[in-house]
Order: structure tokens, then sequence, then C-alpha cells
């Protein structure tokens, strides 16, 4: 074997099994060391002669498959691949309509994410329940008390300015919320600034964190950051004079993945392209910094053919219009509804008309805005697929033929959480393909990860 040969084989192999043998690199792990052989095209020995003059081994690019119903052609991800490269606080934002309020799906791509990547906490969860089936799994929230509730889109107040998760809590003293959740180490709250804005005080353990006044001359968004002393679950926020507009509380720790489900309950697209005030909403993204943006919805429009087919499009490129402008360098990725079922005369129950139209159009603004796009509808089964969960054993979908069971949401939650991460080892293996273009260059990298 010719020596530069020999030693490029050799530079692959190094860099493969390095992060085997050092700890501190597993992120840069791009392949099991059992599948090396798939690396190298060993060819079948020329036969009549033919490629007789190229003895020895072919080497060729280090390939990925790429991720099944995840498309992603202008690589809108690698920024988000890149992020779970470097460590730290990975932060994805999910919105969404009625399984994300409950946390179905959500809940299982976090915890998949957390286990995989560190867990860098809770995430962002509303100040109380606006729903009974609101949930944010591994946070309890007792019974709050005296807030009006103003969800976006549905809101008696029509300024658009209700913070990241899309609904605000107006309250004047007395009105309170509780938060039951282990092991973070930080949390904020997050709230208008008003002219007329009252105060309100954090309680750990019944043990005062701060009290903080909302009164500024100009209405914007704000927040409120405190430490949490070790040990500490049992949080609750009261008001203590005049009036609040409150938002949210985000929990976290230390470095990982901070995956927040957004779910307004009965929303469609408009809520993000319409209903939210985009300098408002802009001001709350670049805060929080997300390196992933999904946005999920479809489900509630594929009941309507003419939203569909007039309004679906346009809408979907506004929001990613909107995250583009607020977050230049943040992923976003657009990922379809669930199969929807209804029930025939005949009793059989099939996919609504519209859904596969609605997924078709769904696909083609995310590749004409430079989004990525996950095929949920056909990475669980396509069309039909309501219909064999409703008589599966266990149900895998309730009765309305849509939201799914918690057996069939965590089945959802693991394909996106799979997709995902086939994407980031895809993502590695290019760079390393890319770094090959150069050996000195690959070599030089081994050393310096050695080192490190």
């Amino acid at each position: 074997m010719p020596v530069k040969t020999t030693l490029t084989v050799l530079t692959f192999i190094a860099l493969i099994l390095l992060p085997q043998v050092a700890p501190a690199l597993k992120n840069y792990q791009s392949l099991d060391p059992h599948d090396i052989s798939s690396i190298f095209d060993l060819p079948i020995p020329s036969i009549a002669g033919i490629e007789a003059e190229t003895p020895g081994i072919h080497i060729s690019r280090l390939q990925a498959r790429a991720p099944s119903n995840l498309s992603d052609p202008a690589h809108a991800l690698d920024h988000f691949y890149q992020a779970l490269v470097n460590g730290g606080t990975v932060r994805i934002l999910h919105y969404g309509d009625s399984p994300t309020t409950g946390d179905l799906i959500t809940a299982d791509a976090r915890a998949a994410l957390q286990r995989e990547f560190g867990d860098a906490g809770a995430g962002f969860i509303l100040i109380a329940k606006p729903w009974a089936w609101y949930n944010h799994r591994g946070v309890e929230m007792d019974a709050s008390s005296d807030w009006n509730i103003q969800i976006a889109g549905i809101a008696d107040l029509k300024d658009g300015m209700h913070g990241l998760g899309g609904v605000s809590f107006i309250g004047s003293s007395g009105a309170t919320a509780h938060w039951r959740v282990r092991g973070q180490s930080h949390v904020e709250i997050s709230y208008l600034a008003l002219p007329d804005g009252g105060d309100f005080e954090l309680d750990a353990e019944d043990k005062p964190l701060g009290t903080v006044r909302t009164a500024e001359d100009a209405r914007s968004a704000a927040y409120a950051p405190f430490k949490i002393p070790p040990g500490t679950s049992n949080f609750t926020l009261r008001v203590t004079s005049g009036t609040v507009r409150l938002y949210g509380a985000e929990f976290r720790k230390s470095s990982g993945v901070i995956y927040s489900a957004l779910g307004i309950n009965g929303a469609n697209v408009t809520l993000l392209s319409r209903a939210f005030n985009e300098r408002h909403w802009a001001a709350e993204l670049r805060h929080y910094r997300p390196d992933l943006v999904i946005v999920n919805y479809g489900t509630n429009e594929s009941g309507y053919p003419d939203f569909v087919n007039k309004t679906w499009a346009p809408e979907m490129k506004e929001v990613v219009r909107r995250l583009h402008a607020a977050l230049p360098d943040t992923s976003v990725l657009l990922m379809s509804p669930m199969d929807r079922g209804e029930r025939k005369i005949g009793g059989e129950i099939e996919t609504v008309p519209q859904l596969p139209k609605l997924i078709e159009i769904e696909a083609g603004v995310a590749s004409e805005s430079g989004a990525a796009f996950f095929n949920t509808f056909q990475a669980m089964g396509g069309a039909g697929t309501m219909g064999r969960w409703y008589t599966a054993e266990p149900r895998l979908v309730s009765a309305d033929f849509i939201h799914p069971m918690p057996a069939g949401a965590k089945i959802v939650g693991e394909l996106l959480y799979n997709a995902l991460r086939d994407g980031y080892g895809q993502y590695k293996l290019r760079r390393l393909n890319q770094q090959a273009k150069t050996p000195g260059h690959v070599q030089k990298e081994v050393q310096s990860e050695a080192h490190r």
C-alpha cells in the first residue's frame, strides 16, 4: 500500500477511535468502531484485466444516509448540530397546537435528547394553567389563583404582546402561582414592563428570593433572574402590589439541552404569522437565543380545504420570514402534523382528504424558505395510521383520531429524536469529509483533539 494511502487510512481510524479513549470528546464520535469497515470501498478483484492496474485498497469518502423523513438539503440544521458539538446550553423551542400544550411528543423528544446530550433544565413554563390539560413533564403546578388569562389569537388585549409562549397572566395584589420542580439552579421570570406596573415576589421553600418592580417608562419585554438555593423544589410567585402582566418562568441548570414546549390549544399557523406582535416576539426570541425552533402546526388547518389551498403556504412563509429576521443564524425546522383520521359511513377510519396536500405544500415552503422539514405523517406510517392506531392494543390515539395517547406520543417523539440524531451523525461525517480534503489538516485536527 502506498505510504500516503496508509497514512490517510491510519488518520481516519485514529479520528474515529479517539472518542472511545477520550470521554471528553464523546460528542465527536461519528461512527461505531464496529462499523469502521463500512468506511472503505473494498473492490471485487478485477476480472479479465479490468482495473488490473489499480492494486490495493480504494478509499472512498465517508458516507451517511440522509435521515429518513427529515429533509434538509440546504443544511438549515447545521447551526443546531454545531451547538450540540460545542456543548454548553442548547435551546430548542417547539411551537405547536394541543399535543404540544400537554407536552405530548415534546416530553419524549426532550427526554431522549437530554439523555444523549445532557439535561440543562426544565425550560419555559407558563405562569399558570390556561387549560386543565396544560402540562410539562417533571413540573407540578398547584392551583394558582386570581389571574386574568389572555391567550394570543383570542385575547381581549389586541397588542399581540404575549411573551415567548403566547399567553399573558394579568394579576393584582394577592394573585399567586406555584411550581414544584427538582434539581434546578436558576429561574427567570418573564414579564411585560409597564409605566404603571406593580410588584411581585418569588419565594423558594417559603423563603424570599427577591422582589421585582415591573414599572418602567416604556412597555417592553423584561426578565427577572434568580439563583435557586440547593435542594429547593417548591416555588411560589405572589403579586404584592399594583397590577402585573407576566408570561412564564424558565428553569435551568447545568449544560445540555433545554427543550421548551410552547403549545396553544386549538392553534394554527396564523398564531405566529399574525397574532404575535412581530417586534415583541423578536425581542423574546433574541433574549432566549434558541439554537433550534420547531414549528409544528397543520392538524387544525387540515379540516379546511380553502385554507390549505390558499392560505397555508403564505402564512407559513411569513412565520419562517419572521424567525429568520429575528434569528438569522438559528436553525428552523417545519414539522408536519401527524395523521388525522375521520370515520366514514361504512365505519372505516381514513385520513382526512386535505392532509397529504397540506404536507406537500409545507415541504415546498421549507425548501423555498431555507428551513428543514420533518414529515411526521410519513414517519409514523402515512395514510390510515390513525385508523391502525385506534384499533391497536394498547390504543395509541384517542377517539377523535387526532390526539395521541401517551404511548402514541412516545412513538412520534422518538421518531423526531431519531431523525435529529441521525442528522447530527450525518453532519459530523460531512465535517470529516471536508477535513479529509486536506490530509494535513485532518492530522493536525487529530493531534489537537488528543491534547484537549
